[in-house]
This record gives structure tokens, sequence and C-alpha cells, in this order.
């Protein structure tokens, strides 16, 4: 192979002659070595590498991937048994809201009390102005848990208007049995009505601020009203005294009693025998003297001793 070489002018020339292996070589050089040299490192690396390393990786990732898939199954497993669980407490929840909803439009019926007072068929009135930076916030769906929570907080509120209903009621009952109805005696006849009248030892027209009550000496005398007693003694004029105080500025006066049986501070309720018929103090023979006062006024007895005790 023969290579000629000019100058730079042209006028001389050399001739070189290269041994005809060279392009082979050459060849060689650039293509046949490095793709050995590529070959060689890879077999290398394949046969005297560590194989059991990459044996143990596997197995590693396959005993992660198999101890994964049962915790995965023990989450669904324990998920399951929970959402059974909270299913049975909101049925639970449920029939006890509707038990108390319906005891408590019956305690509404039978109380009297207006129904838009205690209305525990319609859902509970709330409300409240949106904050702006609440309206930025995305929606996002109630959970299962918060629908617990939310009929627990119904519950409580049920319960809170029936305690309420029941502290009405109660106050109410108290209120019937402090109202004064009937007579003061079991057995007797109205011999001296409230007003005017001739007393009895001066003869002259006097105010009459009670009525009397013919009746056998030592028969019972009854209160008219529950109530607590504020004197139990003698007092001029009336003699032997109880008087009871009813609440609300209602009180009544029980007098000529030949033995009284009860004591200041005693609680009696409508119908207690208080006391023992008598004639002591100003009286013209055994009877009981009856007053009703209203913020320490007397008022005419007869509407409460008419009145039908419930």
């Amino acid at each position: 192979m023969n290579i000629i070489v000019l100058n730079s002018r042209g006028h001389q020339s050399r001739a070189l002659r290269l041994p005809r292996h060279l392009p082979g070589l050459l060849l060689a050089v650039l293509f046949v070595i490095p793709a050995m040299v590529g070959v060689g490192a890879y077999y290398a690396m394949y046969h005297w590498g560590d194989p059991v390393l990459d044996q143990r990786m596997t197995a590693r990732w396959q005993d992660e991937l198999a101890s994964q898939r049962g915790a995965l199954d023990e989450l669904n497993r324990r998920t399951d048994e929970e959402l059974r669980a909270l299913t049975i407490r909101l049925a639970d929840m449920q029939a006890r809201l509707m038990r108390i909803d319906a005891l408590g439009e019956r305690l509404v019926d039978i109380a009297g009390i207006p129904s838009d007072e205690f209305d525990f068929s319609a859902p509970a009135a709330v409300g409240g102005p949106e904050l702006p930076e609440e309206r930025s916030l995305a929606y996002t769906a109630p959970s299962f848990t918060q629908a617990l929570t939310d009929l627990a907080v119904t519950l409580d509120r049920r319960e809170e208007q029936l305690s309420i209903l029941e502290r009405l009621m109660d106050n109410r009952r108290i209120a019937e049995k402090a109202e004064l109805s009937g007579r003061p005696i079991v057995r007797g006849w109205l011999s001296s009505r409230f007003g005017q009248r001739t007393d009895p030892f001066s003869g002259r027209l006097t105010m009459h601020r009670g009525v009397d009550f013919a009746a056998k000496d030592g028969s019972d005398v009854v209160a008219t009203g529950a109530g607590v007693v504020t004197f139990a003694g003698q007092r001029w004029g009336y003699g032997n005294l109880v008087e009871v105080n009813h609440g609300n500025g209602v009180a009544t006066r029980y007098a000529h009693m030949k033995e009284v049986l009860v004591s200041a501070g005693d609680i009696v309720r409508a119908g207690d025998v208080i006391a023992v018929v008598g004639s002591t103090g100003r009286s013209t023979g055994p009877h009981v003297h009856y007053e009703v006062l209203r913020n320490g006024r007397q008022v005419d007895p007869t509407p409460y001793i008419v009145r039908a005790r419930r």
C-alpha cells in the first residue's frame, strides 16, 4: 500500500509504502478489541460475581411482600369487625332515639305542654354564620364515625329535653299538691261564712275574715294543701293556732284547736291531720276557724273550699 505526499507548492512529492496488514490492524484496534473487552467484562461479572447476593435480595423482597400482604389481610379483617360493631351501635342508638322521642311526645301530651315547646319529631334547629376562611375548604363527606357522634349528640339533647320536661312536671305536681282545695275537717258543717256578721260576743257588726266549720269535739283537722308549718301554738283570739305556708304568697290558718299535732318547720301534705277540733280562744263551741291569706291579707276561702281536688 503506497501513500503519495505532496508539499504545499506542488513541485515535490514523496511516496510512503505501508504494510499490507496495517488496515486490518487499525480496524481491530478501533472495533474488535473494544468489543472483546466489553464481552470479557460482562462474562467476568456474570460468572465471577456473587450470585448469592441476588438470591438473598430476591428472597428478602418476597418475604417483605408476604408480610405486607398478611398485614393487609389482618387490617381488612379488623376493619370489617369494627364496621360490624359500629353498625350494631348505630342501630342500638337509633332504637334508643325512637323510644325517647315516643316517650317525650307522650309526656308532652300528658303534661298538656304546647307541642311547639317540646317538638320531639322535628329536627333540632341549628344555625350560625359561615366564616370567610371556611368557604375555601374542600367538601368532605361525613364519615361513619361522625354520623355516630352526631347521633350521640342528638341523644344527649333529647335526654336533656326529657330532664327539663320531668322538672316541669314535678313542679306542676308540687304546685297541684300545694294548691288549696276542700274543707279543713272530715265531718262537720259550715257555721259562719266570710264577710260582715254580728259578733257573737259584742253584738256589733264586724268583719269575719274566715269561715267557721262546726265539728265534733276531738275530731280531726286536716291541711287543705301541701306546705310548711310556720306557726304552731297559742295566739290571742285564735286560741291554739296552726299556720301553713303553701308558697307563692299563699298561707292558711286553723284556729281554736283543742290540740296541735304538728310543730313549726314540719312539712305537711294535703289531707294530713294537723290538729284536733276544740274550742280554745275566742270561741263559742267546738269548731275550726279557717282562713286563707294571699300575700299576708285574708281572702274569701269559699272558692278554694268548693274546688274539686284532683
